[in-house]
């Protein structure tokens, strides 16, 4: 019970470090927060192989859908970069790692991580850009917010299945 709620917080506390050091055009602070979430992580999980593997996935998936919203002018991202900025890179990495810990929940339920990922995805990129404005969405906004449900409804299910798939590989 204390790693779940090591992982949960553990996540938080990278999340707010990545979106307010955004905020202010700084990268480093998420990156670091997510260095050492990962490395904490792995260096207490049974899962290590499975997990790394997830991080590479998910952060090809952030490369994907935000570069996508860079790319097409729907999203500024503070503290930019090409394709897409390593602080959102470094977020993906460390929101996989909660999904053989405090997310595994949503391994089984392909449906439920499709719902969730549709609804939380845009709902944490609005929260960061009302709160601490790591990024911006360019008008009409409905077009950012649309390409972020159904990213994240498609990215959360295939990382979950990756989750349970390679979880039963693990030695």
């Amino acid at each position: 019970m204390m790693r779940f709620w090591a992982n949960l917080i553990g996540y938080q506390i990278v999340w707010f470090s990545a979106v307010i050091g955004a905020g202010q055009g700084l990268a480093w602070p998420g990156v670091v927060a997510a260095t050492l979430f990962i490395a904490a992580q792995l260096a207490a999980s049974a899962t290590a192989r499975a997990d790394l593997r997830l991080a590479g996935g998910a952060v090809l998936c952030g490369v994907a859908l935000d570069g996508s919203l860079s790319a097409l002018g729907w999203a500024r991202y503070a503290a930019d970069a090409w394709p897409a900025p390593l602080w959102i890179l470094a977020l993906w990495a460390a929101f996989a790692l909660t999904l053989n810990h405090s997310l595994a929940y949503l391994r089984p339920r392909p449906w439920l991580a499709c719902v969730f990922g549709a609804v939380g995805g845009p709902l944490a990129y609005w929260g960061a850009a009302r709160g601490w404005q790591p990024v911006q969405f360019e008008a009409p906004a409905w077009r950012a917010t649309a390409a972020l449900a159904a990213g994240w409804a498609l990215a959360l299910p295939a990382l979950t299945a990756g989750a349970r798939r390679w979880t039963r590989e693990a030695p």
